[in-house]
């Protein structure tokens, strides 16, 4: 389960594998299991032949970016096939393949009347959301208590004294949304996601007077006009206008979630059309 967790909050892919059935002899019974990453593993279904079949396995998954669970038999006998070693225990094993895919994750800097209205809208989503802020009250899990308590989604909250700092820890991918309260904070957050490389899209809260200020701050920082079109402004999507929190919340989510759509794999978009035609 931990490496699950693990797994998930830094946004990469993996699989579990379980023993799901055991006839005769075996390393180990059914409901063992292990998870595999591309280039780590954790726990064991029994060792040998079997194990090293089904990590292998398990990474063919991975690199073709399958997301349906899949079963496969392998016998123990010494008349079986045996690439990594004879295991004559004598029984079959089927074994289970269960894709561990990631999740979108976000990232608000600046728990303001926005922020709170839009990590509300964002807790009920399946992702990793972080929430950030410079002052202390404003990430209190007494204040935050209404979107977390039935939360979908995974809640981090940060309190640091110099948010910069929080943008190396998260994950790679992780789109992120400044509206801070204080301008100042603001351009030196933007400064600092342009030079993290890991990073999604940049979103930043605002008019157009104060992204010309930014930008010519920015520009004096040494970066470029392909850096400066990595941050979008303004943010949300056009046509749902108004400037109460709340319809920006919705704004900015709905755009969000029209940016999770596109980073879906290609399987994911096929899955979902069968589905669909199956109707």
């Amino acid at each position: 389960m931990s490496a699950m967790a693990r797994l998930r909050e830094q946004r990469v892919p993996g699989v579990l594998v379980t023993v799901l059935a055991v006839r005769g002899h075996a390393p180990r019974e059914a409901g063992a299991k292990m998870v595999v990453s591309a280039h780590d593993c954790w726990g064991t279904i029994g060792g040998g032949n079997l194990e090293q079949s089904a990590l292998l396995a398990a990474r063919e998954l991975l690199a073709a970016g399958t997301r349906e669970p899949e079963t496969r038999t392998w016998g123990l006998t010494e008349r079986a096939p045996a690439r990594y070693g004879v295991q004559c225990c004598g029984g079959e094993v089927t074994v289970l393949f269960e894709p561990l895919h990631t999740v979108p994750a976000v990232a608000i800097f600046g728990m303001g009347h926005v922020g709170c209205e839009l990590a509300r809208i964002l807790a009920r989503h399946d992702i990793e959301l972080h929430l950030v802020d410079s002052r202390a009250q404003h990430v209190e899990p007494e204040r935050l208590a209404a979107l977390t308590a039935d939360a979908e989604a995974r809640v981090h909250t940060h309190h640091a004294v110099v948010p910069e700092l929080v943008l190396g820890e998260l994950p790679a991918g992780c789109h992120v949304l400044l509206m801070t309260h204080d301008h100042a904070e603001d351009v030196a957050l933007c400064d600092a996601a342009l030079r993290c490389g890991h990073l999604g899209s940049i979103g930043l809260i605002g008019s157009t007077v104060k992204w010309r200020r930014f930008a010519t701050r920015l520009a004096e920082e040494g970066h470029d006009e392909a850096a400066l079109a990595r941050i979008t402004t303004p943010i949300g999507l056009p046509e749902i206008t108004g400037k109460e929190p709340a319809t920006i919340a919705v704004s900015v989510a709905a755009d969000l979630l029209l940016r999770f759509q596109r980073e879906r794999p290609a399987s994911a978009e096929a899955s979902a059309e069968t589905a669909e035609a199956t109707r």
